[in-house]
């Protein structure tokens, strides 16, 4: 008997831990054949602040941690090639605003896109290399995700529409989430951080019924 399970993921774009816990919750939901995921997911900021123009990524992690950058992108890396996403930093190189994207993600969702545009944006901007706060770059990715160029152009660009998008970021932040990914399933169980695959089917295994719950 198939069953239907809600999961609501509050993530960031730009975050490498989002992309890894995406990856996870994928491959915990292909152990399930019979669960039918509804997968949505939300705006979170990790730094509100952040300039149209964006920053250089080292010089602002050096700044931050006054740690050698990349001495820390090794675990994350590693954490993700483990997940079958091969990561690379050395493709990364700014920090940029994921307002308009999480903007053209919103609107996805009402499309039934918006899994595959999430992804397509976190592939874009850590293992292509690509500006994903340039609108050209944004209209290119949605258009292959139900969008015309020229509308997604538009809404990338909408000040209405950005500002709706953070609105709806600072609002996760209120409720407490303080850090991403942040899963939520079923309304009920909530997840923080980029947990194990076999930490993501326990939960989905408790929710079928099958276990005890986390």
């Amino acid at each position: 008997m198939s069953k239907t399970v809600e999961i609501d993921v509050v993530s960031d774009v730009m975050c490498p831990w989002c992309l890894v816990g995406s990856a996870r919750l994928d491959q915990a939901l292909a152990a399930f054949p019979e669960v039918r995921a509804r997968v949505t997911y939300h705006p979170f900021l990790l730094d509100p602040s952040i300039p149209p123009e964006g920053h250089d990524l080292r010089e602002r992690l050096q700044r931050k941690y006054g740690l050698d950058p990349n001495t820390m992108f090794v675990r994350v890396e590693q954490a993700a090639r483990d997940s079958g996403v091969p990561l690379d930093f050395s493709k990364v190189s700014r920090v940029v605003s994921t307002v308009a994207a999480h903007t053209l993600a919103r609107h996805a969702a009402g499309r039934g896109t918006q899994r595959a545009l999430v992804r397509a944006l976190f592939d874009a901007y850590f293992l292509e290399g690509r500006d994903v706060s340039d609108p050209a770059v944004l209209a290119s990715l949605a258009s292959r995700h139900g969008f015309s160029e020229d509308e997604a152009r538009r809404l990338a660009t909408d000040e209405d529409e950005l500002e709706a998008t953070r609105i709806e970021a600072a609002g996760m932040a209120a409720q407490g989430i303080t850090g991403v990914p942040f899963f939520v399933f079923d309304g009920a169980v909530a997840v923080n951080g980029a947990q194990s695959v076999e930490t993501l089917k326990g939960v989905l295994t408790s929710l079928l019924g099958d276990g005890p719950r986390p």
